[in-house]
């Protein structure tokens, strides 16, 4: 099956926008293809404003998230995978949702790490 995070993602944006609050993302900056302003990563995180009045043109997608923001008044265009998304929630009472880390990024970095070893089939031969 396709992930559901896209789905929960923009379920909870649309939720919480409707109730009058504040929407803001907690995304892992440390993640390949994450373009975020590195100034405001805090370690290896970025809490971003995804509000309708913050942020233009703001495309939750199945595979990426992307929009146009200021940050302290400079226009920059901002863009991350799905995956990197750990977090979405109300600023102002802090309802909202955390994400587990996708099957897909854990396995990545076993495997990286070398510490994956191939384990021995559990099923037994009866004659």
């Amino acid at each position: 099956m396709t992930s559901s995070r896209p789905y929960l993602l923009r379920a909870l944006h649309e939720w919480i926008t409707d109730n009058g609050m504040t929407p803001h993302l907690l995304v892992n900056a440390e993640l390949p293809d994450v373009v975020v302003p590195q100034q405001y990563v805090d370690k290896g995180k970025i809490v971003l404003n995804v509000s309708t009045s913050a942020v233009h043109a703001l495309e939750l997608g199945n595979d990426l998230v992307s929009f146009s923001a200021r940050f302290a008044g400079s226009p920059m265009s901002v863009s991350f995978p799905i995956g990197a998304v750990m977090a979405i929630y109300a600023r102002e009472n802090g309802q909202g949702m955390m994400f587990p880390e996708e099957e897909s990024q854990a396995a990545g970095d076993a495997d990286a790490s070398g510490e994956s070893k191939p384990s021995k089939p559990h099923l037994t031969l009866i004659k």
